[in-house]
């Protein structure tokens, strides 16, 4: 023995030492003659109603984690759990089989040593008297062993005439009798063992016989169930359960041969004569065990398997004729009412214990998404059709139409707009039945690239976004009219915008897990779920106006090129408009530059045509023409090279054009203010603006207040210029004439004006 072994030895005898001497001790306190058991009992039991509860909730909790732990262990050992079990029934009948041959071998023998020991007594001893063999041959035999010379014969009748009740009672009385013979010893111990062998022997004539009326397919309803029981009873358990299993199976196999799908037949009517043939088999199966063999774990567990293997089978049988062809179609809509009808039959189970519904629905989700991958590309490839021949121009839904049928839905859209509008809607009438297999988020997401897809077409069809936009994904190659006029450009964001707010979020909540029905009574309810609706969708939607905001960026960043550059180039917003005007100027008329005019005109053409196309969401239409006016200012704001010149030269900024600039700034907060599409960004940057010109004027050494008049008086030439632009006639107002933007106004003389305004 080692040294640490020795070490170890020695330090656990101290300890058991130590333990004995402390138990020892701790026994003392009975031992005492004044020991009083109530006292000591109530001392180790003072526990408080606080530390009681305390106490029940930890054993609940352990309560609670063994039967997790116990689930989490049967789950992981499921598949080996049910193969032992079957293990073990098979075992238990070929235990049961060795047994009666060890019984069988045991008489054979105790029969052969008795027989021995006779004989060696007649060698050993002297005959009997003549008279006492003859009493001997005289002997009648008793009604035990008449009776176990007819047993054989009787069986024989029973089994032939197929009277098993009859033969399992006869087979119970003669064990029974065989039994009581053996340990009262009143037969014959040959007479003994062949009445036995008999038993075995036609026991198993017997199972054989209902084995084989169980396999054949005329073996039905009480008949089966009457074999299957009689099995049950011979004490062969496991196989009775399997040709129960079988016989329903060979049966619907059967039933099959008449099924003969072909190509052309309707997948719908193929799915629903084979759901009847194989669900209906595995109901009456599982009713049959039930009645049998009660719910034994061993049992349940072998039908569960078998429906499912069944229930495989004929999902790979759905899928090869009737889902196949739909899904690689895209028939969407044929391929959701082979799923639906699939599944109704297949629930019909769960009342019986067996739900097995989740492996139909994993094994149709590949056809399934291969169908909605089919249908949204079908969406997107015939929208692109039309949007290479649509005119851009807005009109109602065709009559006819499912879209058309309610005056709710009478939104004007452009025909590429409309037809996707409308597969939209088909869709998702379609994949209603599809909701149980959880495909929601996989159908929102597929949507939204396809509407991205048909968002970059209307980008594409924006003058000069032709190579930008080529590379957005999902508009490939596609040919798209060009939306040449301001009303067509502004028509492909109605478009889009009417898609992405009410159309298709309207179609979508149709796959929403909101039951809208339930709602009807309660306005305040229903309202609350309306605003906290499906996180997934609120995302979604959030996406489809972010795609919209790219048509929106590129439409308003095309058109603020348009007014600030010429076609050769050349800017019509630059520093030298100016930092010209002083010297060179006799008379001036104040009015704002060409070019804020000419976004003013742009804008009210704008407003105007948005009115008429955007009725109902005029919000949309302000923001639109915010992010334009927005667009301008920033490009002005952000152009280094405009500010280099102002604040570096070639010359310096004068007063006169301090003051239109000023004018030109002023003119634009005025329009915008009164168009009610004033944002607080737009505010904020044009007064970053003015007060860079006007730092830029106060480095050449002159204070800008003193050459810029009132505010008033800019306003009074912007309210002025407004009304002439907008083709308003002119106010006759005398105090007004001398501000008019036809009024020559001089250095000298704005300084008089700022003068006779501060009195």
């Amino acid at each position: 023995m080692s040294a640490a072994a020795k070490t170890a030895r020695s330090r656990a005898a101290a300890a058991a030492e130590n333990g004995g001497a402390k138990i020892e001790e701790g026994l003392n306190l009975f031992k005492s003659d004044k020991f009083d058991a109530d006292v000591y009992v109530k001392s180790k039991c003072s526990l408080n109603e606080k530390e009681i509860r305390q106490l029940c909730s930890y054993l609940l909790d352990l309560k609670r984690a063994s039967a997790e732990e116990m689930r989490k262990s049967v789950y992981a050992n499921y598949a080996a759990f049910i193969r032992t079990s079957k293990e073990i029934s098979d075992l238990e009948g070929e235990l049961s089989s060795i047994r009666n041959l060890l019984s069988t071998q045991a008489t054979l023998i105790h029969g052969l040593a008795e027989g021995v020991h006779i004989d060696s007594l007649k060698g050993s001893e002297s005959f009997a008297s003549k008279n006492d063999l003859l009493n001997l041959e005289n002997k009648e035999p008793s009604d035990l062993e008449k009776w176990s010379v007819e047993f054989p014969d009787l069986l024989d009748v029973l089994l032939a005439e197929r009277r098993i009740d009859e033969a399992l009672t006869a087979l119970d009385e003669g064990e029974h009798l065989a039994a009581e013979a053996k340990q009262t010893k009143t037969l014959d111990p040959a007479m003994l063992i062949s009445l036995e062998n008999t038993i075995i022997d036609r026991r198993q004539k017997l199972a054989d016989q209902l084995a084989e009326a169980a396999c054949q397919p005329s073996t039905r309803g009480a008949e089966l169930r009457a074999a299957i029981s009689a099995l049950k009873k011979l004490g062969d358990g496991p196989r009775a359960h399997s040709l129960l299993l079988n016989a329903h199976y060979q049966r619907y196999q059967y039933s099959m041969q008449s099924l003969r799908p072909s190509s052309t037949s309707y997948g719908g009517a193929y799915t629903a004569a084979l759901s009847q043939l194989v669900f209906s088999a595995i109901a009456q199966a599982a009713c049959d065990s039930l009645a049998i063999f009660g719910k034994e774990t061993a049992y349940t567990s072998e039908l569960v398997m078998w429906a499912t293997r069944q229930t495989e089978a004929f999902a790979h049988l759905v899928k090869r004729h009737a889902l196949a062809s739909s899904a690689a179609a895209g028939g969407l809509r044929a391929a959701a009412e082979c799923v639906q009808i699939a599944l109704g039959h297949c629930s019909l189970l769960e009342a019986r214990g067996l739900a097995l519904c989740p492996v139909l629905i994993k094994l149709f989700r590949p056809s399934v998404e291969q169908a909605l991958d089919a249908n949204l590309k079908r969406i997107e490839e015939s929208t692109a059709a039309m949007a290479a021949a649509d005119d851009w121009v807005l009109t109602y839904p065709p009559m006819g139409t499912r879209q058309a049928s309610s005056m709710a839905l009478q939104h004007r859209l452009t025909t590429s707009a409309h037809r996707f509008n409308l597969m939209v809607q088909d869709f998702f009438e379609d994949v209603g039945p599809l909701l149980s297999m959880q495909l929601g988020g996989k159908m929102l997401e597929g949507l939204f690239q396809v509407f991205n897809s048909y968002v970059s077409m209307l980008i594409k069809a924006l003058p000069g976004s032709m190579e930008e936009e080529a590379n957005f994904e999902g508009s490939g190659n596609k040919i798209v009219r060009m939306a040449e006029n301001e009303a067509q450009q502004i028509a492909l964001l109605a478009n889009a915008s009417l898609l992405a707010d009410e159309l298709l979020p309207r179609a979508a909540m149709k796959v929403s897990p909101l039951n809208q029905a339930n709602y009807k009574d309660d306005p305040r309810r229903r309202h609350s779920d309306r605003q906290n609706r499906n996180p997934e969708q609120r995302e979604w939607k959030r996406r489809l106006v972010i795609s919209v905001d790219r048509l929106k960026d590129t439409f308003c960043r095309q058109h603020a090129l348009d007014l600030i550059f010429t076609e050769d180039g050349d800017s019509h917003l630059n520093a030298d408009m100016y930092l010209n005007m002083d010297g060179n100027v006799d008379e001036l008329e104040w009015f704002p530059s060409l070019i804020f005019q000419e976004l003013y005109a742009k804008l009210n053409r704008m407003a105007s045509i948005a009115a008429d196309m955007f009725v109902g969401r005029q919000r949309f239409a302000t923001l639109l023409l915010m992010r334009l006016t927005e667009t301008v200012i920033l490009w002005l704001s952000e152009d280094q090279s405009f500010w280099d010149d102002i604040e570096e030269g070639p010359k310096p900024l004068g007063p006169l054009g301090l003051q239109q600039f000023y004018l030109d700034m002023k003119f634009v907060i005025c329009f915008a203010s009164q168009g009610h599409y004033l944002s607080r960004n737009l505010h904020r940057v044009v007064n970053e603006i003015i007060s860079k010109a006007m730092a830029a004027f106060a480095a050449t050494g002159m204070d800008p207040n003193s050459v810029l008049p009132e505010d008033d008086w800019f306003n009074d030439i912007c309210q002025e210029a407004i009304d002439r632009l907008s083709g308003k006639p002119k106010a006759m107002n005398g105090d007004r004439e001398l501000n008019s933007p036809t009024a020559s106004v001089s250095a000298q003389s704005i300084s008089s004006v700022r003068s006779h305004s501060s009195s």
